[in-house]
């Protein structure tokens, strides 16, 4: 769909090339990209099994993307975290297996970043024995391309027997063209949004919703607009334990931790985005609060710490291999 050269305009779709404004060379960012095996990695949640799936990574020219700071400023956050723009962002997805359900927490680009970017959710489902037929329910955090593109190939549903919930002022928005002009918000994000979603609204498939819902037994989810006026966190509660999938509230953690009053050109409103933030990292860290992301490094699962300079911290979930179940 799109060629070598296109990723290094600056004259990109916003909604079909989400990670790819301007891109100074393809050699700038694959020096030392490497493809990775497909695949998940498991966590417990109470009695749940949850699961990180690999859409794939792409690059970010934060020079271009980053709102509310300066490329010097991003520069050097980024010399402390050993990395240099642009960025590599993973695309992660996640599944809950509950009885009778097989969810999945977004899915990925699909198609819509071009060959080798991104799109490789179900290519990863499938080391696990998951197919499309087999996911029930699709909680979408939001109606962007990397999140919802997933859900088509060819103008047709991959997951022809899911549910999808959807918080309904995404649908209010980005079904009325109309918001386009009142908001400016690039055309593309509208375009992305009705072709991914409107193949599941005519099947009868879309569930939208409002406020703060309990979806089904153990999951609510919860309406935040900002990133979008839709974007949603879906909470998991089992045995005690909980986990909440929060969209995309934060893209560059070296970035937007420490200050996380920096914004990103994908935020449809600056400021709300900029509240929901600060507002959830507060929360997260009192109540020390397990989180998936989708754009972090895979595979997404942590937890939001305080620093000693008033910002926050990423700490990774510890990564284990072993059977528990098994040890003496």
């Amino acid at each position: 769909m799109f060629n070598a050269k296109s990723l290094v305009t600056s004259t990109l779709l916003a909604g079909s090339l989400l990670f790819y404004p301007a891109l100074q060379s393809l050699a700038d960012v694959s020096q030392h990209v490497v493809e990775q095996q497909a695949g998940g990695y498991h966590v417990q949640v109470g009695k749940i099994l949850v699961t990180s799936f690999t859409d794939g990574s792409v690059a970010q020219d934060l020079h271009s993307l980053l709102r509310r700071t300066t490329p010097q400023n991003t520069d050097a956050l980024l010399a402390k975290n050993f990395q240099a723009n642009p960025v590599e962002a993973s695309i992660n997805a996640f599944l809950i297996i509950l009885p009778g359900h097989k969810i999945l927490v977004d899915t990925g680009s699909g198609q819509l970043f071009g060959p080798g970017n991104g799109g490789r959710l179900v290519e990863s489902l499938a080391t696990q024995g998951i197919h499309p037929q087999d996911i029930t329910d699709i909680l979408l955090t939001h109606a962007h391309s990397d999140h919802s593109g997933g859900m088509v190939k060819d103008g047709q549903r991959v997951f022809t027997n899911a549910r999808v919930f959807v918080g309904k002022p995404d649908i209010d928005f980005f079904f009325n063209n109309a918001n386009q002009q009142k908001t400016g918000y690039d055309q593309s994000y509208f375009d992305i949004a009705q072709k991914t979603l409107k193949p599941y609204l005519d099947a009868g498939k879309i569930v939208p919703f409002s406020g703060s819902v309990e979806l089904m037994p153990g999951i609510t989810g919860t309406v935040h607009p900002g990133h979008t006026p839709g974007s949603a966190f879906y909470t998991l509660v089992s045995d005690g334990e909980k986990i909440t999938f929060v969209g995309d509230i934060i893209h560059v953690a070296a970035v937007q931790f420490p200050q996380p009053n920096v914004t990103i050109a994908y935020d449809e409103d600056q400021d709300g985005a900029t509240r929901v933030r600060t507002q959830a990292f507060e929360s997260f860290v009192k109540n020390r609060e397990l989180i998936a992301i989708p754009h972090l490094p895979f595979p997404g699962i942590g937890h939001v710490a305080s620093n000693e300079h008033g910002g926050y911290a990423w700490v990774p979930v510890t990564y284990t291999n072993r059977n528990a179940a098994g040890a003496k």
